[in-house]
Parts: C-alpha cells; sequence; structure tokens
C-alpha cells in the first residue's frame, strides 16, 4: 500500500513544514517517504507545492499527474492550480480562502472561493471545505493554519492507511519546531478531532 500526497498554498502559509511533518510522522511509523516542493519566484506570495509519497513501492518524490491521493491545498485557487494532480476518487481538503492574485487584482479580476470549490467538485466528490477563520481565533494565531488543515486530512484521509495518526503526527512535529509553538500547533492538530469528541 503506498499514498501520494500533494500540498498546495502560497509561500509564507507554512506548506513545506506541513509536509515536513507528515514526512517526519510516517517515517516514526515505519513506512517508505519520498518528498519534494516546487517553490515559485517569490518566497511570500508565490506557489509552493509540496509532494510526500508513503508507503510501498516509491520509487519518484513527485506525485505524477491524476495520482494524487490526497490534496491539502491551503487556498482554493492554488487548489484549482494543481488540479491536474487529482482524479475521481481523490480526496481534497481546501481551505475556503483565496488570496487575490496581484496580477489578477491590477486588472480588476475578483478570484472567488466559491467559484474554485465548485471547479474542484468537477475533478472529485471528495472535496472537504475548511473554513478556517473561527478556529483560527480560538487557536489564537493564523501562523496554525498549516497544522489546522493536516489534522483536518488526516482524518479526512483515515481510508488511506499508511497516513500517519495524530498522535504520529505530533510526535515528529515536537522535533520540527521550537519548544515555545508545540502548544499552539498541538491545538490546531487536534482541533476538529475534539470537535468531533463534543
Amino acid at each position: 500500500m503506498s499514498a501520494s500526497v500533494l500540498i498546495a498554498g502560497i509561500g509564507g502559509q507554512g506548506t513545506v513544514l506541513a509536509a515536513k511533518a507528515l514526512s517526519a510522522a510516517a517515517l516514526l511509523t515505519g513506512q517508505n517517504v519520498l518528498s519534494a516542493e516546487t517553490i515559485g519566484m517569490a518566497q511570500r506570495g508565490g506557489s509552493v507545492v509540496s509532494h510526500v509519497r508513503l508507503g510501498e513501492n516509491i520509487y519518484s518524490p513527485l506525485v505524477p499527474k491524476g495520482g494524487a491521493d490526497l490534496m491539502i491545498a491551503f487556498d482554493a485557487s492554488e487548489a484549482v492550480r494543481a488540479s491536474d494532480y487529482l482524479n475521481d476518487k481523490s480526496i481534497v481538503v481546501v481551505n475556503n480562502l483565496v488570496v487575490q492574485p496581484v496580477s489578477a487584482s491590477l486588472k480588476g479580476i475578483v478570484f472567488s472561493a466559491a467559484n474554485m470549490i465548485e471547479a474542484l467538485k468537477k475533478r472529485t466528490k471528495n472535496v472537504f471545505v475548511v473554513d478556517s477563520s473561527e478556529p483560527l481565533k480560538k487557536i489564537g494565531s493564523p501562523k496554525a493554519l498549516n497544522m489546522l488543515l493536516l489534522g483536518a486530512a488526516l482524518l479526512k484521509g483515515r481510508s488511506i492507511s499508511v497516513l500517519p495518526k495524530l498522535d504520529d503526527t505530533l510526535l515528529a512535529l515536537k522535533g520540527l519546531v521550537k519548544p515555545d509553538f508545540i502548544e499552539m500547533n498541538e491545538k490546531a492538530l487536534r482541533y476538529f478531532a475534539a470537535e468531533k469528541e463534543n
């Protein structure tokens, strides 16, 4: 069994840390892992796509077009930009946010999250939309977006047996972030699991 995960977002949103946490957690559980990033021209504001492949019989770190089992999208427009990687069985966990591209703003074009999400639903029926604004207020920081979406994706992707569990991901995360940020990240990672229990 293997899984191909694509994490799409914009520079500065924490996509690379989410990919590292997922990879490290999979390694803790004994999975083979290959990963790679394609990073846009700007550190902040450019497209960032991380590829994480785990399990048996994986020979390349790059997810093939149409080969994503799971997509975690920090921005709805970035999900659409990377939608060639989806197939009709792909699971998509997408933030309902759209950061307006500068080029579109200059032309007076408005990117709509609803339109982007509708386009994703034409690719796969397994689209789960996360409204991140309220959870991030409760957690106390917009910087926790990456762990909030990763936690949601691990719950929605439970059918993908090689994905790590929340506890393993938290353990891996402790080796990746400063101790001062562990509590915030744990709250974000467990946010939807805790809501489900209540």
